[in-house]
């Protein structure tokens, strides 16, 4: 039997029997005979689904359903969008389009939406941004609690599932940006205007709030990738 079939058994008998994960999968001797298969074919299809995330092997206890994140993904973007920067592609640049195009595209259903309590939870997360911009200290966390809040109101697990791994994979390759530094102050006032606009209500600001922030970020980007040692 192929592997890659062998993988595909698997995955369908988690979905069939409706195995939410943390949930055991039967024992390995139960999945040979279930599947017709050897132990080692068992085996090695459970490494290639657990590389995956779809099931987690405890040596000793057995074998679970996954946690089925996005670390793998997160991972392979990652890992493609370096290497392809250090071949001279634009891939550094298409990962921030890709953010740019979903976020410009759900900030405009935000517009007048979000309510009084999530607009005072930005308003404070751009107040910590305004005093960590003063005493100098890194924004990249509050930043991120930023867009993970904006988007929130959109009760879309997936969706913010998605935005974390894009905002991981981009930001693990952070450095590859311009070596001139961003004036925080500017990321500051965006972080307000982009508040100020989906509490407004109008759509077409809070998208041009949007593409200011991902303007000044793709003017970061470095041209030409320095070799790391």
């Amino acid at each position: 039997m192929a592997a890659r079939d062998l993988q595909e058994r698997i995955k369908k008998l988690i979905v069939d029997r409706r195995l939410p994960s943390g949930a055991p999968l039967p024992t390995e001797p139960e999945l040979m005979r279930l599947l017709g298969a050897s132990r080692n074919s068992v085996r090695e299809a459970l490494k290639a689904l657990q590389a995956m995330g779809i099931v987690e092997i405890r040596h000793g206890f057995g074998t679970y359903v996954g946690s089925m994140s996005f670390a793998p993904m997160i991972e392979g973007l990652a890992f493609r969008t370096v290497a392809g920067h250090y071949r001279g592609e634009d891939s550094l640049l298409q990962l921030l389009e890709l953010r740019e195009a979903v976020e410009t595209g759900l900030v405009s259903r935000l517009a007048g939406r979000l309510p009084e309590a999530d607009l005072a939870e930005l308003d404070a997360l751009v107040d910590r941004m305004e005093r960590e911009a003063a005493e100098g200290t890194g924004l990249a966390g509050t930043d991120r609690a930023f867009h993970a809040t904006l988007y929130r109101g959109l009760d879309n697990v997936l969706l913010g599932e998605v935005l974390e791994a894009f905002w991981d994979a981009f930001h693990r390759v952070r450095r590859d940006l311009a070596a001139t530094p961003q004036d925080p102050r500017v990321t500051c006032r965006q972080h307000r205007e982009i508040v100020d606009a989906v509490r407004s209500g109008d759509s077409l600001r809070a998208e041009r709030a949007i593409r200011d922030h991902f303007g000044n970020l793709r003017a970061r980007l470095s041209p030409t990738p320095t070799a790391t040692p």
